[in-house]
This record gives structure tokens, sequence and C-alpha cells, in this order.
């Protein structure tokens, strides 16, 4: 069930909870794109234009770019014009503590899963 203060805050808004759901599904098909989240660990570093982000990941610029404004729609990401070039950063305020929650959360309970499908035992 839906926390009853996000309820509230989106009826206030005119949203149901149906559209809050797809909201959700936006949030997380957002992080369930290998691409998108390569990136995400990235920015994780520090600030990296598209330029730099292609090199790291061996990927072409309409890719990079096509997730980086997915990131930055979603709010993954800010963007800041220096010179001629556009850096992206993580949202520090939201993205990088939830990474950091799904880190822990994957160490502690997801690593079986790594050992699973490598044939071992957790």
């Amino acid at each position: 069930m839906i926390s009853k203060n996000i309820l509230r805050h989106v009826h206030k808004e005119g949203f149901n909870e149906e559209e809050v759901y797809g909201a959700y599904k936006l949030f997380f098909g957002t992080l369930f794109s290998e691409s998108r989240l390569k990136i995400i660990n990235i920015l994780r570093n520090g600030k990296k234009n598209v330029s730099e982000i292609m090199k790291e990941l061996n990927m072409d610029q309409t890719a990079v770019s096509h997730d980086l404004a997915r990131l930055k729609e979603h709010g993954f990401v800010k963007v800041h014009t220096d010179g001629k070039y556009r850096y992206y950063t993580l949202n520090e305020e939201t993205i990088k503590p939830i990474m950091k929650l799904i880190d822990e959360h994957m160490s502690q309970y997801c690593i079986h899963i790594l050992h699973n499908m490598k044939g071992g035992n957790a």
C-alpha cells in the first residue's frame, strides 16, 4: 500500500493511486536499464560530460544522450554547462543515498544470487 503521506500529496495535485503506481514504474524502470545503471555508477565518482561517459562505457553518443535524458527527466542526474561542455552529476540529495542503500541491500541479501549464477553455494 502506498504511504498515506504520498497519497495525500498526490491527491492535492489531482492524481490518483493508479497514476502514482505509474510513476513508480517509471522510476524503477529507469533503474532497470544496465546502461543507465552504469552511467549512475560512473557519476557516483564525480561529474562527467557525454564524451567521457561514452569513452568509459564504449557506447555511442546517441545511446548515452538518450540514457542521460531519461536520467535527467526522472531526477537521477543534474546537468550544468561549463564552457562548451554539459556536465552531468548524480542527484546528491536523493539518488546517491538510494544507491548506497541499494549497495548495502545487495551485499546483505542478494550476493547469494551471484553465487547461484556461478553454481556455488550461498
